[in-house]
């Protein structure tokens, strides 16, 4: 989801530190234990549970602190793996999952918060980030600290993070570890995971015991998906047949030569000029199909976004939600700063990096909702078909088999040695919104090692 509004920043974060229930030694990481209001009354005893705010203050840097929820699992903490989860844009705020996606609850219109069945938390102890700073609730508080504006910068806080937080929470350092997201998380989750193994082989700071990432309509290799739009839309009655030959003779070569470009010389000028070849298919789209919504084209948009979440937006700033978390920044659940920010790594190849992962048992899993436009599923699957590693030839000759949830057939999917793809019906950019029962039960076996059948 592209970000467009941009984030307001607070003088300080003292309101987390004066109420911090548990500092860190080094202060660097400032947690506490918290209570949403407005819970209902039926539900389990949050004071019997771990949900925890706070604010990582970055190293190397004047004032920047990135914001985080924490929740400790409600099934068996000591066991279930512990998850992170990366939002896209870049610059969405880590809070959409949580409230509208696989967290513990949801934002009913009235505001108050419904506990949810198939929340992600009933299978791991999870980790809402907003991230890069300037999302969400994260910030800086000093105008020399640099807007991060590459994934070596970016994975690199997320590392340093995660140390920070197994060192608050030794307890979680035997727990497997696993990487999920959406969106721009194609490009995070690879980077990420990298960096850990990174980490890990250096042998310097804690181990992170790294199993698997899994992205959910992710963009990974914008030189193989966004060639695969216009196609897709046409074949969906988005667009006309004469809108989509026109984008394919004279929109997609452009972008596919200068992605070219960008791959071939790196330089920071090429990689924004692909971005800016590569949205002009966006843009005609747009044109052609009016106010379609381009992440799920089921629906329409409504104003000028695909989603509400204004909701979200008036929860997270009432003040005694505020104060329950201690922060007192204003929330806002996209940075168009951030995004722009971003644009000379948008087209940036990030399945380079994955091969090495599979040959390190890193399993990967790519879902995708069927009916997402503009990270659709067509994308999705030829990049994952043509990237060149070990199992690539049984990967593309594994069969496709249906995907079932409880024998009720929800999508098809393919797997080979640790890479799996699946395919989710009736599902848009949101799958766990969209689908959370089966969403909640593909998650749970991959993470278990079970067959997802």
């Amino acid at each position: 989801m592209l970000a467009r509004s941009p984030n307001s920043i607070p003088e300080n974060d003292n309101n987390l530190v004066k109420d911090n229930s548990s500092v860190a030694d080094t202060l660097r990481l400032v947690e506490k234990k918290f209570k949403f209001p407005f819970l209902p009354t039926s539900g389990p005893n949050v004071e019997d549970l771990g949900h925890y705010a706070g604010y990582y203050l970055l190293p190397n840097a004047g004032g920047a602190r990135m914001f985080y929820f924490f929740f400790e699992s409600r099934n068996d903490k000591k066991n279930d793996p512990i998850v992170i989860w990366l939002s896209g844009g870049p610059g969405v705020s880590g809070s959409i999952a949580l409230f509208y996606e696989n967290g513990p609850f949801h934002i009913a219109e009235d505001l108050s918060l419904i506990w949810i069945e198939y929340g992600w938390d009933k299978v791991s102890n999870i980790i809402y980030v907003d991230q890069p700073i300037g999302t969400g609730f994260s910030y800086t508080n000093n105008d020399n600290d640099k807007i991060r504006d590459n994934q070596i910068d970016i994975s690199n806080d997320l590392y340093n993070f995660l140390q920070e937080f197994f060192q608050k929470h030794p307890e979680f350092i035997e727990n497997e570890f696993f990487i999920t997201g959406q969106s721009y998380a194609g490009h995070y989750a690879p980077a990420l995971t990298s960096r850990i193994l990174q980490g890990n082989n250096e042998n310097k700071k804690i181990y992170i015991k790294i199993k698997g990432f899994a992205v959910g309509n992710g963009l990974t290799n914008t030189g193989i998906q966004y060639p695969t739009i216009p196609r897709y839309a046409w074949h969906h009655e988005v667009i006309k047949e004469s809108n989509y030959l026109y984008m394919k003779e004279h929109l997609v070569p452009d972008c596919e030569s200068s992605i070219e470009d960008c791959d071939d010389t790196g330089k920071e000028d090429d990689c924004i000029t692909a971005y800016d070849d590569c949205i002009e298919i966006v843009s005609a789209l747009r044109n052609f199909a009016g106010n379609r919504n381009f992440y799920d084209i089921r629906k329409q948009r409504i104003g000028t976004s695909n989603y509400d979440f204004s909701n979200m937006e008036k929860f997270l700033n009432k003040q005694l939600v505020k104060k329950a978390l201690g922060v007192e920044k204003p929330f806002v659940h996209l940075n168009e700063t951030i995004y722009d920010a971003m644009i000379g790594d948008y087209v940036k190849n990030l399945d380079v990096g994955i091969p090495d992962l599979l040959k390190n048992d890193i399993k990967v899993l790519i879902y995708v909702g069927d009916q997402d436009l503009i990270c659709n599923w067509v994308g999705n699957l030829k990049w994952v078909s043509k990237m060149e590693w070990d199992g690539k030839k049984g990967f593309k000759e594994a069969p496709f088999v249906p995907f079932l949830v409880d024998g009720v057939k929800k999508g098809w999917m393919s797997s080979y040695g640790p890479l799996t793809f699946i395919r989710i019906n009736k599902a848009g950019h949101m799958v766990p919104m969209d689908q959370p029962r089966v969403a909640f039960h593909m998650i749970r076996s991959w993470m278990k090692g079970e067959p997802i059948k």
